[in-house]
């Protein structure tokens, strides 16, 4: 799955559930269930989450959604297999951008 965010330094909830094509309340349930994301909050209670949280919700959203991982599933992958899990989804993501901009070239000609 390719998102396609602009470059900023916090994104709101709001951009980012957008972005993955979800609710805001999974958003703020996987906060409370996977230690990796922690978004800034300011004085309102607003999430604020930076580039590495999206990528780490990236990769979650792999693990659940895509790969069909049980929330217990993802965290122990997440915990024991980490560094090769993440090189192995980079590669994939950055696959997936290069493909998008392949489709977005032919459009154009």
């Amino acid at each position: 799955m390719h998102i396609d965010l602009p470059e900023k330094r916090y994104y709101g909830i709001g951009e980012v559930a957008k972005a993955f094509d979800v609710n805001t309340s999974l958003i703020r349930f996987w906060e409370k269930e996977f230690d990796v994301l922690k978004p800034k909050k300011n004085a309102k209670g607003n999430r604020k989450f930076t580039p590495e949280d999206i990528k780490n919700l990236k990769f979650i959203y792999h693990l659940v959604k895509e790969r069909g991982f049980t929330l217990d599933g993802a965290k122990t992958h997440l915990k024991e297999e980490k560094q090769q899990a993440l090189n192995t989804f980079e590669i994939i993501d950055k696959l997936e951008g290069i493909k998008a901009q392949l489709v977005k070239i032919k459009s154009q000609l």
